[in-house]
């Protein structure tokens, strides 16, 4: 996979290639994927989790997702995940067993840069092959961009939840958006 990545030297844009990979992550990658969600954690409402995550609860969060054969996939770039993609259970009862939540996640230096595109492209295939029927987000309602790029994808909204979560001293909506995968 081919993406670019701008930068600017002398007030001139550079347009300089980076070249990254898909691949299933392993257990070397949890430093890397837990930088990106403890990002997520202190500065922004796309994780409504207060205090960071250790290795050691990454470690299990991973392990978990292996025992119930959920994916975890990473960008790699030079040796190093730069973003992360996931699925998982949407609710418990055996009648919601064909539908899966997922997360998508870029590292803050690497968003804008067709990641994230790749990512959820790729997890939506693997979700079609593993024989789930629909794809659901749950996206803060005030992330508008998180919200077009899953509309841009053909997922549709289906409702919100208002004030359902809490950070930063405010209440937060949960926009919930579905993909039927066909």
């Amino acid at each position: 996979m081919i993406c670019y990545l701008n930068s600017i030297k002398n007030n001139d844009l550079i347009q300089t290639e980076m070249n990254f990979t898909l691949r299933k992550a392993t257990k070397e990658d949890l430093p890397q994927i837990l930088e990106i969600v403890n990002f997520a954690i202190l500065h922004t409402t796309s994780n409504y989790l207060y205090e960071i995550q250790t290795l050691e609860e990454q470690a299990k969060w991973f392990e978990d997702k292996q025992k119930k054969n959920f994916p975890v996939l990473v960008a790699d770039y030079c040796g190093k995940a730069i973003g992360y993609a996931t699925y998982g259970t949407f609710r418990e009862k055996i009648g919601y067993q064909y539908t899966v939540e997922h997360s998508v996640y870029v590292s803050e230096n690497f968003t804008g840069k067709g990641i994230g595109k790749a990512l959820l492209l790729e997890l939506i295939s693997t979700a079609k092959k593993e024989g789930y029927h629909v794809m659901i987000g749950g996206i803060d309602a005030a992330n508008s961009e998180s919200i077009a790029f899953h509309l841009h994808f053909g997922f549709s909204k289906t409702g919100i939840l208002n004030e359902v979560g809490f950070k930063f001293g405010k209440w937060l909506d949960l926009q919930f958006v579905q993909l039927l995968l066909k």
